[in-house]
């Protein structure tokens, strides 16, 4: 497998590195969308949210919480967004399971939460309930 995360990961290639432990390594990205974007990457490759296993996925999210808060201190940001993206259409493009940490600071125009919102009506919450309900049971 040729993963340029698997690489950042595991030092094949230097990084500017923010915390390192045996599961994981958290980077500075290369390409910032503001002051301190960094990446959680875990070490083994797991493609997405779907394979990685439930416990990496709880330590990737505590990890996360860990970051954000010795980030915000350290950044002074006005706030935090936790970004984890999952297929093309929803903006993945290494596919390689990877948190964003992103500090966020007032009026920096990251965009990050800009969708615009829509409506729920009743037909569609009740076949969405119904589906994802027997999914979870199956």
């Amino acid at each position: 497998m040729d993963c340029i995360f698997c690489k950042l990961a595991n030092g094949e290639i230097p990084t500017a590195t923010l915390y390192e432990d045996d599961e994981f390594r958290v980077i500075l990205d290369q390409g910032p969308a503001t002051k301190g974007h960094a990446l959680i990457l875990p070490k083994q490759h797991f493609a997405n949210i779907y394979e990685i296993p439930d416990e990496t996925a709880a330590k990737a999210m505590i990890l996360g919480k860990k970051m954000a808060t010795a980030m915000m201190k350290a950044l002074h940001s006005d706030g935090f967004n936790l970004v984890q993206n999952n297929g093309e259409a929803a903006g993945q493009t290494v596919f390689h399971f990877h948190m964003h940490l992103i500090p966020r600071y007032e009026g920096d125009n990251a965009g990050i939460a800009a969708w615009k919102q829509g409506t729920l009506e009743d037909a569609v919450k009740e076949q969405i309930i119904e589906s994802v309900t027997a999914e979870l049971k199956a």
